[in-house]
């Protein structure tokens, strides 16, 4: 006779990436749609906002 061994259920997945993030890395605004990039905005050139740049920066970032 085997011992109860509770099933174990993997963690599930985040939500994919929507909308725009800033990633560190690259010092880039990056867009994502279901998961995936769709593309790349550098911060130094983007023609964004100051005030939204700065929130996404705070809020945003990856």
């Amino acid at each position: 006779m085997e011992p109860d061994v509770p099933s174990r259920k993997p963690a599930p997945l985040p939500p994919p990436l929507n909308g725009m993030y800033y990633e560190q890395a690259t010092d880039r605004f990056v867009s994502f749609v279901h998961g995936r990039r769709h593309y790349e905005v550098p911060a130094r050139s983007c023609g964004f906002l100051k005030e939204w740049q700065e929130k996404t920066k705070r809020e945003r970032a990856i």
